[in-house]
């Protein structure tokens, strides 16, 4: 297609993780096993939460959603730079491309956005557990389940559209394992001024609304706790809401470590690293965090075994 002297193209070449031909079979090896922990991991996080009555909650219908997203999220990206590694082959069609980076965008925003929600959960059941099953009532808890896959679409597709508008010219090689919106805005041959300011914009008011709330919540969380007067009942309550925490520093220390202070002088290596922190590291470790200090899930989890093995 043409449209005066420039030329659209039809598809992308990613350059991956690294252009060293030996380091190819390592970053299969290697990234095909942070997949299946990633998808075992978080499949029986879903499972385990489906068939036990007892977390059937708001909690755990959060976290089920939470990984449900993880999954969706590395599902994503990793299968596809998996079959480049194998066939050898870095070219994406324009169209797939422009998929992956829609739901790259979603999957993240949803996260961010369940992690909010779970805060708020928290907040309730320990600085009002009284009035908890008022409150978070299924209305809500499917209402608060609802908002980040509705935002979410919402958010990728405004990217989407804006995106679909620019041109690509001669370049269409993407410093990255998969399509992501910033390496793509740099290819294009048009004025992005648009899409940079809604991407600052709508990415600065994603980002902060759900930190916002989850900031808000641990301050009324820590001094509701510190008025409880005796060990056990301040460790219980910290406890309650320890996993969640360390997701959240997980989340957004990415995103201060890797966007607030970027590398001067390996700009597209950080945006690398940046990218296997949110769409790898981040949904492999979640299995671990919610199930190594949850009594709950790991009784859960014992008893999908169990029944599983009982089946054999």
């Amino acid at each position: 297609m043409h449209q005066g002297n420039q030329t659209t193209i039809s598809e992308f070449i990613l350059l991956g993780l690294s252009n060293q031909a030996e380091q190819q079979s390592l970053l299969f090896v290697l990234f095909l096993c942070m997949y299946l922990v990633t998808v075992v991991g978080n499949g029986l996080i879903i499972l385990a939460i489906s068939l036990d009555m007892y977390l059937h909650t708001p909690m755990y219908l959060f976290l089920a959603n939470l990984s449900l997203a993880d999954i969706s999220s590395i599902s994503n990206s990793v299968p596809k730079m998996l079959l480049n590694i194998q066939t050898k082959s870095q070219s994406i069609s324009y169209e797939s491309c422009v998929t992956q980076m829609y739901f790259s965008i979603v999957f993240v925003v949803i996260d961010n956005f369940l992690l909010g929600a779970m805060a708020y959960d928290r907040f309730v059941a320990i600085c009002h557990p009284l009035n908890y099953t008022t409150v978070m009532q299924p209305r809500l808890c499917i209402l608060l389940t609802a908002i980040p896959w509705v935002l979410s679409n919402v958010t990728a597709l405004t990217h989407t559209l804006l995106l679909m508008r620019l041109l690509f010219c001669d370049s269409n090689t993407v410093p990255h394992f998969f399509c992501d919106l910033a390496p793509l805005l740099k290819l294009s041959c048009s004025d992005t001024t648009i899409n940079e300011l809604v991407l600052f914009v709508v990415g600065l008011s994603v980002i902060t609304f759900p930190f916002a709330l989850i900031l808000f919540s641990y301050v009324c969380i820590i001094r509701a706790v510190l008025r409880i007067s005796f060990t056990e009942g301040k460790r219980k309550a910290f406890s309650t809401c320890g996993s969640h925490l360390t997701a959240v520093l997980l989340f957004y220390g990415t995103i201060v470590g890797v966007y607030f202070f970027p590398s001067s002088t390996h700009p597209e290596d950080t945006d690398k690293i940046g990218a296997v922190l949110f769409t790898v590291v981040t949904p492999m470790m979640n299995p671990f965090i919610y199930t190594l200090r949850n009594k709950d899930m790991k009784c859960a989890l014992r008893k999908l075994i169990n029944r599983k093995n009982s089946s054999l």
